[in-house]
C-alpha cells in the first residue's frame, strides 16, 4: 500500500521548485517512513536545484529534518513507530574499510532506502542526500533515523541533520578545540556560527569571528564570539595575529570554502595550529601557494564532512545540552515557513538575511 503526500521537487536545473504530489511506498526491509515535522532550508538544497551536486533530476529536496516514525519495515530494530527522530545522511555501514578501522565517521558506504519515492506518474525521485524531507512524509533507511528526546522543538532539533552539526563538529570533532584554545572562524553564517557555539561550549578562551557583513558579526557575538573582524575594514590575518599575541590562533575554521579564505585561515594559525575546511568549494576552484610555506609549519590541515559526526553518539548529547540550556540550538531558527515559501527562503539565504528558514509541517 502506498501513500500520496505533498513534496517539494526540483524538476530541472535552475528552475523554481514546485510543490507536487509524491508517492511514498510502504517501508521494506530496513526502511522507515517518517512523518516530517520540520525541515531546515540548507545551501545544499540550493546546490541540488542548481545542478551543483549531480544531474539526477527530479530531486525531492530537503534533508535537515526531524519527525515522528510512522511505520517500519521488516528487520528494523533501532526505532519503532512513535519515536521522535532527527534524520541524518550518515547511516554507517559497519563493514567498509573506514568502519572496520574504527573510523565510522568516514564511512564510505552509507545506507539509503532501497525503494524509490515517485511522482504520481511513476517518475522516480532522487531524494536530497538520501533523505528528501521537504515533504509531509519521507522514506529512509533505519540507520538514517536517530532517536532523541521528544521534548525538543522539531524546528531546532532538525538542524542537527546538516548545517549545525557540520559547524559544531568542525570545531569539536575535526578541530579538537579544547579548553583555553584560541579559535578563529572565517564566515559567520549558520555553519560558522555553529562552529563558534561549539568552541564556546568546550571552553575556548578566545573566539574570533571574521566576516564582511556586520549583521553576521552581530550574530557571531550572540553565539559566543569574543572578538569580531570585518574583513572589509581590517586585514583578517594581521588582526587575528594581533589578537593572539602575534602567534596566530590554535584552530582556524574556514566556513566559506574559497581559495582566498583558506589562505587567510592558513596564515592566521599558529605554527603548530590546525586549519579546518568546512565550507564547500566548487569544483572549479584551485589553490596556488609556495610549497615551502607548508613545509615550514607543523600542525594539521583538515577537511570536515558533516562535522566528522556519528549521529547516534552526537545527536542525543547535543539535544540534551540544548534542553539544559547549555547549547542555543533554537537561536539558529530565523523563521518558520510553509512548503510554498522555499523559493523565498533560498533568496533570503543567498542574501545573508537568515541563519535558517525552517519549513514546519
Amino acid at each position: 500500500m502506498t501513500q500520496t503526500v505533498r513534496g517539494v521537487i526540483s524538476r530541472t536545473k535552475g528552475q523554481p521548485v514546485e510543490v507536487v504530489d509524491i508517492v511514498i511506498p510502504d517501508p521494506g526491509p530496513g526502511e522507515v517512513v517518517v512523518d516530517i515535522q520540520a525541515c531546515g532550508v540548507c545551501h545544499t538544497d540550493l546546490h541540488y536545484r542548481e545542478g551543483g551536486i549531480n544531474d539526477e533530476f527530479p530531486f525531492l529536496l530537503g534533508h535537515e529534518a526531524a519527525g515522528i516514525v510512522e511505520s517500519v519495515g521488516e528487520g528494523v530494530t533501532n526505532v519503532e513507530p512513535g519515536d521522535f527522530v532527527v534524520l541524518n545522511w550518515r547511516a554507517v555501514c559497519g563493514q567498509c574499510r573506514a568502519c572496520k578501522r574504527g573510523r565510522p565517521h568516514l564511512c564510505f558506504d552509507t545506507h539509503n532506502a532501497a525503494q524509490k519515492m515517485t511522482l504520481t506518474d511513476g517518475t522516480e525521485l532522487t531524494p536530497a542526500l538520501g533523505i528528501g524531507a521537504f515533504a509531509d512524509k519521507t522514506l529512509v533507511h533505519e540507520g538514517q533515523c536517530t532517536k532523541v528526546d521528544p521534548a525538543a522543538d522539531p524546528a531546532a532539533a532538525g538542524l542537527l541533520g546538516c548545517g549545525v552539526m557540520a559547524g559544531l563538529g568542525a570545531a569539536i570533532n575535526t578541530g579538537a578545540v579544547n579548553r583555553d584554545d584560541t579559535v578563529a572562524v572565517i564566515g559567520c553564517g549558520g555553519v560558522g556560527d555553529a562552529a563558534i557555539a561549539g568552541a564556546r561550549l568546550v571552553g575556548a578562551r578566545r573566539i574570533i569571528a571574521v566576516d564582511m557583513d556586520d549583521r553576521k558579526l552581530n550574530w557571531a557575538r550572540e553565539f559566543g564570539a569574543t572578538h569580531t573582524i570585518n574583513a572589509k575594514e581590517l586585514d583578517a590575518v594581521e588582526t587575528i595575529q594581533d589578537l593572539t599575541d602575534g602567534f596566530g590562533a590554535d584552530v582556524v575554521i574556514d566556513a566559506v570554502g574559497r581559495p582566498e579564505t583558506w589562505k587567510q585561515a592558513f596564515y592566521s594559525r599558529d605554527l603548530a595550529g590546525t586549519v579546518v575546511l568546512v565550507g564547500v568549494p566548487t569544483p572549479d576552484m584551485t589553490l596556488e601557494m609556495p610549497l615551502i610555506d607548508f613545509f615550514s609549519r607543523g600542525g594539521s590541515l583538515k577537511s570536515s564532512w558533516y562535522g566528522d559526526c556519528l549521529p547516534e553518539r552526537d545527536f542525543p548529547t547535543l539535544i540534551s545540552l540544548y534542553l539544559q540550556g547549555r547549547f542555543p540550538l533554537d537561536k539558529f531558527v530565523s523563521e518558520r515557513i510553509g512548503l510554498d515559501q522555499i523559493e523565498d527562503a533560498f533568496s533570503k539565504m543567498h542574501a545573508g538575511e537568515a541563519l535558517r528558514s525552517v519549513v514546519v509541517l
